[in-house]
């Protein structure tokens, strides 16, 4: 499939502002054009000195030179004090404009990723659409802040240049833009070449920013293994493939300059040479040669820099790609539009003939049969990869299935929209997510209105509150990131306050106490007894005892149920499940 230049897909982005865009355009354009005024002023003031009454303003009524060097005055104060008014309205124009459209692009751009499936995330490395929602994000707000501007005023010069010359001395204005065709076309060569150039630079700088949020993400890891060094020399190797990406793109745009100046250097000693052939034999006036001479230079001589513009274009167009292609990733699994209000949730829940594929051909779940009846805690059991947490993660439509349908009060969850399925549900997982921010803030983050009366009993269900309040701030303390300043059983009872808090019809308990010791999983469990009471409940669990009083267990293996009954039936049945009890317990099992 063939991709639109990076620009026009910018272009067709920034719709909304094209208005704003034009206009800092004027600006750009109208303070070139007092720019180079100046020129034509020292021509005038020349044409006085040496023509006296007989000089270009005595056209218009000033007949002394006197007369006229007091208009010129006047005229080079206008001139001085309109550049300076429209550089101001530009650089407050093209930056804000800049700033907008980065605020914008990177809203845009992360919202759309929160829209993505899990898959997109699993294939993403973090760190590389950090670089994305970051790095390239402010590489085109560099751009748009100096670089359109530049461009914009090369081409006014030239226009506007150009017009002059040809009133001027028709005669030798070929000879002044003779550079201008080798420069336009080194310009475009330049830029083909350094396209693929700096596209490897914005995928180095992704690369290594990824390794750089994984390595700081497992710190604790990295220094538990004495693995620092290692690391170094990891995060080395991809810096070094990132300078090497950066000398290719250097090496080829560090020579733009020096080659287009001897090429403006030739314009520039041809036309001062002809023009002044010229003037000697009468053909040119002395201050149209000056205004030649000065407007030849300002002619020139920008173009030397549309080097830098060109390397910072480069840049800009990279990132942009790199951005837009992730608002052009359509989402796979996307919301239905159903209606299904918490109070009306009975929490009926039909798994009807699911099969699942992470990867095609390699199915997790196979034919998955189940009916959930309301209110009831069911338990799913088997060893790691027999499908358990997919069957959750299938429920809360992280994953669509591959076959089948998943119902809840007889509602397909694919024909319901995204907040009415997941805000019936709550997940009390084993890796439990806290944000860095206070305990209050975590407690409440499935409900933000919620009181403090509210945050407190939920606490205190969860039997969280006591150690709450033994901490240095008590609800007003920072977790840290990730919840780092807690423990592992402290963390998991604010997972359960914070379920108790949205009061969910459906709780999903996925191994929540997998990973504390005996006293806390005692707690844990306690508060879990409190909470499944009256709503649909159901648990991945691998410690037998923490559900051997749901209403139903079901024994999954290999992406099938093999084994369904209560604790006391599947004992007696002597299979799968029987046999993990002995396991886990160490007891005879009678038969």
């Amino acid at each position: 499939m063939n991709q639109a230049p990076p620009l026009r897909r910018l272009w067709q982005y920034a719709e909304s502002h094209r208005g704003r865009v034009w206009r800092a355009a004027a600006w750009s354009v109208l303070n070139k054009a007092f720019d180079i005024a100046p020129p034509v002023l020292i021509g005038i003031a020349v044409d006085i000195v040496v023509n006296k009454e007989g000089a270009f303003l005595s056209n218009y009524g000033f007949e002394t030179a006197r007369s006229q060097l007091v208009v010129l005055t006047f005229l080079t104060f206008a001139i001085w004090g309109l550049e300076s008014l429209f550089e101001y309205l530009l650089g407050l124009a093209w930056r804000n404009l800049a700033q907008t459209i980065q605020h914008e692009l990177r809203l845009d751009a992360y919202a759309h990723m929160q829209h993505l499936e899990m898959a997109y995330f699993e294939e993403q490395p973090t760190g590389n659409l950090m670089a994305i929602l970051n790095d390239d994000v402010n590489q085109l707000e560099r751009f748009l802040d100096t670089g359109a501007n530049q461009v914009l005023q090369v081409l006014t010069t030239v226009v506007l240049i150009g017009a002059m010359f040809f009133v001027l001395a028709p005669t030798i204005a070929w000879v002044a833009f003779l550079p201008i065709p080798v420069i336009l076309w080194g310009s475009f060569r330049f830029q083909k070449k350094m396209e693929p150039r700096y596209a490897d630079v914005r995928e180095s700088a992704g690369a290594i920013s990824s390794l750089l949020a994984n390595n700081l993400g497992g710190i604790a890891t990295i220094k538990a293994f004495t693995s620092e060094d290692r690391e170094i020399e990891r995060v080395a190797a991809e810096s070094e493939d990132y300078r090497k990406a950066n000398r290719r793109a250097i090496t080829l745009s560090a020579a733009f300059s020096p080659l287009i100046r001897v090429v403006i250097l030739t314009g520039f000693t041809a036309t001062l040479l002809w023009g002044g052939l010229l003037t000697l034999d009468g053909r040119l006036a002395v201050g149209a040669y000056s205004v030649m001479v000065f407007l030849t230079q300002r002619l020139l001589w920008p173009l030397t820099q549309l080097g830098q513009t060109f390397d910072l274009y480069q840049r800009a167009m990279a990132s942009t790609n790199r951005i837009l292609d992730v608002l052009d990733t359509p989402p796979e699994i996307v919301s239905g539009e159903g209606i299904l209000e918490r109070e009306d949730v009975k929490g009926h829940i039909e798994f009807d003939a699911v099969s699942f594929s992470y990867t095609p051909g390699f199915p997790v779940l196979d034919g998955i049969a189940l009916d959930l009846a309301p209110g009831a805690t069911t338990a799913f059991v088997g060893a790691t990869g027999s499908g358990k947490t997919t069957l959750i993660k299938l429920l809360l439509r992280l994953y669509d299935v591959t076959d089948g349908a998943i119902r809840i009060d007889g509602h397909d969850i694919r024909s319901l929209e995204f907040h009415h399925l997941r805000g019936a549900l709550a997940v009390v997982g084993q890796d439990v997510f806290l944000f860095h921010g206070t305990v209050r803030e975590n407690i409440a983050y499935g409900k933000p209105d919620a009181t403090a009366e509210e945050i407190v009993h939920a606490a205190d269900v969860a039997e969280a509150h006591r150690f709450i309040m033994e901490l240095p701030q008590g609800y007003d303390t920072i977790v840290g990131e990730r919840g780092q300043k807690l423990s592992g059983g402290q963390r998991q009872r604010l997972s359960i306050a914070r379920a108790v808090l949205v009061d969910p019809p459906i709780l999903i308990l996925d191994e929540a106490t997998s990973s504390v010791d005996n006293e806390t999983e005692a707690a844990i469990q306690r508060s879990l007894a409190r909470l499944v009471v009256d709503r649909s409940t159901l648990v991945v669990a691998h410690r037998l005892s923490t559900i051997r009083h749901a209403d139903m267990i079901h024994v999954m293996e290999r992406g099938r149920i093999v084994e369904s009954g209560t604790h006391e039936e599947l004992i007696d049945g002597d299979g799968s499940y029987a046999a993990l009890w002995k396991v886990q317990t160490g007891e005879a099992v009678e038969g």
